[in-house]
């Protein structure tokens, strides 16, 4: 699978998302929705954040690390990691996904 042209030309064209991943950044309001490529043996450590995540694999797979035990994602499942919930993941395939961080605002103004 050739992961740089995996999502079609509008979505390559959206802003490149700046973290330990490759993907591309389509901003909404309170959500970053994220279209990720990973290539196999991809890890990434245990980490946590603000956000509230859900994320579908398009293609490949996940194996999703929280609270000691792993959970293997395959093609066409959805995954939810909790704000603030350590995790870690592994890419044994190449994968693509679509993620979503849903932002949490106290002040009302931002929302």
């Amino acid at each position: 699978m050739n992961l740089a042209e995996y999502y079609p030309e509008l979505i390559r064209g959206l802003p490149q998302f700046e973290g330990r991943f490759s993907a591309h950044k389509l901003t909404a309001r309170n959500c970053d929705v994220l279209f990720a490529t990973y290539t196999a043996g991809t890890k990434i450590e245990a980490h946590k954040h603000e956000t509230e995540n859900v994320g579908v694999i398009t293609t490949g797979e996940l194996l999703l690390t929280m609270d000691g035990e792993t959970h293997r994602i395959t093609a066409g499942n959805w995954y939810h990691v909790p704000a603030g919930k350590q995790h870690a993941a592994e890419f044994p395939a190449d994968t693509a996904e679509i993620e979503f961080w849903f932002f949490s605002y106290t002040d009302t103004d931002n929302a």
